[in-house]
């Protein structure tokens, strides 16, 4: 008794302490500066997807691969599994009422007790006892755990925090579902764009090209000045196989993300360099921390570990159990439902562990590691979803600059196109000076196509970033 009552000491011990490592662990008290402005209660987060991307291409994409993505459709069992947990759950901590019957004959030996005991009475009156001698019953047996300490009411608990947990994780798996296939659809129309850009880079850099085979015939230039514009057209022209290599990868990924077999991706290529982003609204702290899917899921997480502390701890206490039946018994078929067959039974039993106490207090403190592991897990995730929307934000700005820079490098290139092949008409430019600028003015298109589709990530980026997506 004196181990027992130890080991019930160093339970309550244990089980004190936790409490207070959640509480001075859990806390954020300084949070970036973009999240102490209370500037607006508004976020972009709360806006549905299809407001927030306007490209009917898009939506009607985004709404095929919520009903036929083959993820989602298998995370949706897994929700389906975590209900039928809160059932189990539930049925444990009610009363089990089963229906019995069951038949057996059996001979006792004559020098046993019971033998002895059938050889002196007669079952009826002037009627020995049969040889063998068959025992029928039917009837029902109910048995019902008294649920004391809680243990059985917090496992439904449990099991109800991890299916909302689980309805969480299919916000999440929706959002970044969401969140890819509008990086993807971005991604081609910037690869149809610099697939138009490199084919009328091509085209210029072709015309060039006969200029220069006629200055040869002419005796301008030299054999060397014709093979280096033919190159450049030749590696030209390969970057638009690579590019077209990128495009057919592209759609086909959407494609399986919308769960269906390869076809052509709708879409508006022209309106990429058109498109625009809405204004950024990150709203409160609190706002993140109640739409970000993946931290009400550690959030719940956290509760159902809890829980499962609480349920641990109670298998140290006794369990109070009350066991009932009722029925019909009788050694012939004929006898089984007279009155004098009916019996009953009720009674009650206390149970209380005592030599396996290792076993549970081991599942004691497994569920206390786990514990402490989902509040790590769960400041971990409230940790990384500032940072993440605070590099979004970040991306935003950097990028719009970026793009705004390289438009105006774009035009100057451009125009130097131009003014290198006027120079060269009248010999005041070598052939070297034009195929620099020509080469310069694509390398400057193709990064500002890449700057626009990294801008329209980051719109993507913060949308998801703010717990968007799934509505």
């Amino acid at each position: 008794m004196k181990n027992i009552f130890m080991l019930f000491v160093k339970v309550a011990v244990l089980s004190s302490c936790v409490p207070q490592l959640f509480t001075q662990t859990s806390s954020f008290s300084e949070l970036p500066p973009q999240f102490q402005q209370d500037t607006s209660s508004k976020n972009i987060g709360l806006i549905s997807w299809k407001d927030y991307f306007g490209d009917k291409y898009l939506q009607n994409l985004i709404e095929t691969a919520l009903e036929q993505n083959q993820e989602l459709k298998i995370f949706l069992q897994e929700i389906e599994i975590q209900k039928s947990e809160i059932k189990a759950r539930k049925g444990e901590y009610l009363p089990f009422v089963e229906l019995r019957s069951n038949a057996e004959l059996d001979k006792v030996g004559k020098y046993t007790r019971n033998g002895a005991l059938e050889n002196q009475l007669n079952i009826l009156p002037n009627k020995p006892f049969p040889t063998p001698f068959s025992d029928l019953m039917v009837g029902t047996v109910a048995s019902w755990e008294i649920d004391i300490w809680k243990r059985l009411r917090n496992a439904r608990k449990s099991a109800v925090m991890r299916y909302m947990a689980s309805q969480e994780g299919r916000n999440f798996l929706v959002t970044n579902l969401v969140a890819e296939i509008a990086s993807l659809y971005y991604e081609l129309l910037a690869l149809d764009n610099i697939l138009e850009i490199i084919q009328q880079n091509a085209t210029i850099q072709e015309n060039a090209y006969q200029i220069i085979k006629q200055e040869k015939e002419n005796a301008k230039v030299t054999q060397l000045a014709v093979n280096r514009f033919e190159a450049q057209v030749f590696n030209t022209k390969n970057l638009a196989f690579e590019i077209k290599q990128q495009i057919v990868q592209t759609e086909n990924r959407i494609n399986f993300l919308l769960g269906r077999f390869p076809q052509p991706i709708e879409r508006n290529s022209k309106s990429f360099f058109e498109l625009s982003l809405d204004s950024i609204e990150i709203g409160l702290p609190s706002q993140l921390l109640s739409n970000r899917p993946d931290i009400k899921r550690a959030e719940l997480e956290l509760k159902a570990s809890k829980l499962d502390v609480e349920i641990a701890k109670a298998n140290f206490y006794p369990s109070l159990r009350l066991v009932a039946s009722a029925g019909f018994q009788a050694f012939s078929p004929k006898y089984i439902f007279e009155p004098h067959s009916i019996l009953y039974r009720i009674g009650g039993e206390i149970l209380s562990p005592l030599i396996n106490r290792n076993a549970i207090k081991a599942v004691y403190l497994q569920a206390n590691a786990r514990q402490l592991q989902a509040l790590y897990h769960y400041q971990q995730t409230i940790l990384n979803a500032f940072v993440d929307v605070l590099n979004q934000l970040a991306s935003i700005q950097n990028f719009q600059d970026s793009y705004k820079t390289k438009q105006k490098e774009v035009e100057i290139l451009n125009e130097s196109i131009d003014i290198a092949s006027n120079l060269y008409r009248f010999a005041r430019a070598d052939y070297m000076e034009v195929l620099l600028t020509q080469r310069e003015a694509l390398n400057a298109k193709l990064e500002l196509a890449e700057a626009k589709r990294r801008l329209l990530f980051s719109k993507v980026g913060i949308y998801r970033a703010l717990g968007g997506g799934y509505q």
